[in-house]
C-alpha cells in the first residue's frame, strides 16, 4: 500500500515521477526500425503483413466505410452519444479562443510579419483493444481541426475480426474526422509518416500508444511531426486540513486506474490528515474493478507527503512538474499565479481530475515526467506553423547594409558580405 512519508524525501519523490518513462531497448528499437522501413520500402503490403503478425487479422482495404461509421453512431449509447457532443462543444469552444491572427508591421522601408498557417495532414494514433478511449479522440481531433488543419484522419488496430472500438467510430464521426485507417502500431504510425498506397502521408502525428507506437513516433520524428512521447500518467494533489480526505483519495485513484507505472501523489500539512487519506485509499480501492493495477501503482508510484506549509508544496510541485496538478485548498484561485510547471491545474475542491479528461474543454493530452517543464499540452498552436517573410526598400537595405557587412565578416562569412557589398557597390549613392 502507499507509503507516508515527509518532503525532506524531496529526491525520491521526483525518481518516482521523471523514472517512469519507459524508454525502450535495444531490442526493441531494432524491431521497429525493421518495421518502420519496411513499411517505408513495402507500403501497404508491409502494413498487412505486420497486422497480420500482431493484431492477428488479414486487411485488404485499410480504409473504414462510412456506412460503418454511421451505424456505430447509430448503434453507440444514446447517453455517451450525449456526452461525447457536449465534450466536443467544449473543446472547440476552449481551443477556438486559441486562434491567433497573421501580422505585419513597417517601418523606414522594411515591411515584415507573419504568416499562420495550419498543417495540411494530421493523423491521429488511436491505440485498440482495452485501451481504446473515445475521449482521446475528440481531444487530439477537434483542436487540429479548429486550427484548420484540412484533412485529420485517424490511424488504429484492427480487432481479431477485422472491426473497430465503436465508439470510436462514433466519436470520430463526432468530431468530425471522415477517414479512418485499420492500421495500429509502428506499422500505421511508419504508414502515416511515410504514406503508402492507401494511407497518406501526415505532416503530424498525435496520441498515444505503445512502447512500439512511441518508439516508431521518436524514431520518425523528422520524417513526420509529433505531439510528444508520452509516458504513464501522474496526479498530483495539494490539500490541506479542512481538504475532504475521500476527495483527495479517490482523486488518486482516478489516476492509478490506468495502469501499473501511473503516479498519484498526496502533498498534505498534517500526519492526521496523511493517514486519513491513506485510510480512504484502501476502503476504496476494495470497490474498483482494476484493483491490482491500483495496488501496484499505490505501493511502486505513489506517495503521501507531510509537508511543512503550502510554500512548500508548491515549490515542490513546480519542481516535478506533474501532468495533473489538483490543488484542493481554500482559496485555491489565488495560488494559481504561483504555479510554473503543470500539464493542467484544477482548482478547487469541486473540480477532480477527471472533468479535465473527459468533458471541460482543454485537450486531456498533456505532458508527463516532468516534461511540463519545457512542453505545453495538446492546443491550436500544435496544428500549426509560422512563416516569416521580409521585404526592404532600398532606402531600409542601404540603412541596414553596413552593418550587415561588419556582422558577416565578423563571422567569417565573406560570401554573405558579398550578397550585400555587391548591392551596395550598384547603388549610385555610395
Amino acid at each position: 500500500m502507499i507509503r507516508i512519508i515527509d518532503s525532506s524525501n524531496e529526491d525520491e519523490i521526483i525518481m518516482l515521477v521523471r523514472g517512469r518513462n519507459a524508454q525502450a531497448d535495444e531490442q526493441i528499437t531494432a524491431a521497429v526500425a525493421k518495421i518502420t522501413e519496411d513499411v517505408k520500402n513495402g507500403g501497404d503490403e508491409a502494413v498487412r503483413h505486420y497486422t497480420k503478425k500482431f493484431d492477428g487479422v488479414s486487411v485488404d482495404d485499410f480504409e473504414v466505410s462510412e456506412e460503418e461509421i454511421e451505424a456505430a453512431y447509430k448503434s453507440a449509447d444514446p447517453a455517451l452519444i450525449r456526452a461525447m457532443e457536449k465534450s466536443a462543444r467544449n473543446i472547440y469552444d476552449f481551443h477556438k479562443k486559441q486562434l491567433r491572427a497573421s501580422w505585419e508591421s513597417e517601418k523606414d522601408g522594411a515591411r515584415m510579419g507573419q504568416r499562420i498557417i495550419p498543417l495540411k495532414r494530421a493523423a491521429l494514433y488511436v491505440p485498440g483493444g482495452r485501451a481504446a478511449y473515445p475521449s482521446s479522440v475528440l481531444m487530439n481531433a477537434v483542436p487540429a481541426l479548429v486550427a484548420g488543419v484540412s484533412e485529420v484522419f485517424i490511424i488504429t488496430p484492427p480487432g481479431k475480426d477485422g472491426t473497430l472500438n465503436p465508439n470510436i467510430l462514433a466519436a470520430a464521426k463526432i468530431a468530425g474526422v471522415k477517414k479512418i485507417y485499420k492500421a495500429g502500431g509502428a506499422q500505421g504510425v511508419a504508414a502515416a509518416a511515410y504514406g503508402t498506397e492507401s494511407i497518406p502521408r501526415a505532416d503530424k502525428i498525435v496520441g498515444p500508444g505503445n512502447i512500439y507506437v512511441a518508439t516508431a513516433k521518436r524514431l520518425l520524428y523528422g520524417v513526420v511531426d509529433i505531439d510528444m512521447i508520452a509516458g504513464p500518467s501522474e496526479v498530483m494533489v495539494i490539500a490541506d486540513d479542512g481538504a475532504n480526505p475521500a476527495h483527495a483519495a479517490a482523486d488518486m485513484l482516478s489516476q492509478a486506474e490506468h495502469d501499473v507505472m501511473a503516479s498519484a501523489i498526496l502533498l498534505c500539512l498534517s500526519e492526521d490528515f496523511a493517514k486519513k487519506v491513506k485510510r480512504e485509499l484502501k476502503a476504496q480501492t476494495a470497490r474498483l474493478s482494476r484493483r491490482e493495477t491500483i495496488e501496484r501503482s499505490l505501493s511502486d508510484y505513489s506517495r503521501i507527503v507531510v509537508c511543512e506549509s503550502i510554500d512548500d508544496c508548491i515549490d515542490l510541485a513546480n519542481e516535478i512538474a506533474p501532468e495533473h496538478l489538483e490543488i484542493m485548498l481554500s482559496d485555491a484561485a489565488k495560488y494559481l499565479d504561483r504555479i510554473r510547471n503543470a500539464g493542467a491545474v484544477f482548482l478547487g475542491p469541486m473540480t477532480p481530475e477527471p472533468i479535465g479528461d473527459y468533458i471541460a474543454g482543454p485537450s486531456h493530452v498533456l505532458p508527463t515526467g516532468g516534461s511540463a517543464r519545457f512542453f505545453s499540452g495538446l492546443n491550436v498552436d500544435s496544428f500549426i506553423k509560422k512563416i516569416n517573410y521580409i521585404e526592404f526598400s532600398d532606402a531600409a537595405f542601404l540603412k541596414a547594409a553596413r552593418d550587415t557587412v561588419t556582422f558577416a565578416m565578423a563571422e567569417g562569412f565573406d560570401a554573405h558580405a558579398g550578397s550585400v557589398s555587391i548591392r551596395m557597390k550598384e547603388d549610385k549613392g555610395l
